[in-house]
């Protein structure tokens, strides 16, 4: 089974740029397409970017579309969430997300345990 640990959260102003990395355990993160939720207070899970097991396909939430950029290095067994011009609203808990079968848009077999992203204004 694998396990997903998320780092690279943390207090950024409005307008600048944070990274989020994934790195898998368990098991070779080749095998699995991956993804990113976010979680903000009160409000449910939103998707916000999603990659095939090669990354060769990427799909993105409306509200992320041109800032956020999701990338993989399946020889580090780590998936990468770049995010530019961040807005206040993009405060969330942000989980990486692995699906044995298909992208994880609506949901995933496997979540991490989240790395909070605060965006002052």
């Amino acid at each position: 089974q694998v396990q997903l640990v998320e780092s690279g959260g943390g207090l950024v102003q409005a307008g600048g740029s944070l990274r989020l990395s994934c790195v898998a355990s368990g098991d070779t993160l080749s095998r699995f397409a991956v993804g990113w939720f976010r979680q903000a207070p009160g409000k449910e899970h939103e998707f916000v970017a999603g990659c095939t097991r090669s990354g060769g396909k990427v799909f993105y939430g409306d509200t992320v579309k041109g800032r956020f950029t999701i990338s993989r290095d399946n020889a580090k067994n780590t998936v990468y969430l770049q995010m530019n011009s961040l807005k206040p609203e993009d405060t969330a808990v942000y989980y990486c997300v692995a699906d044995e079968n298909m992208v994880p848009i609506r949901t995933g077999d496997y979540w991490g345990q989240g790395t909070q992203v605060t965006v002052s204004s």
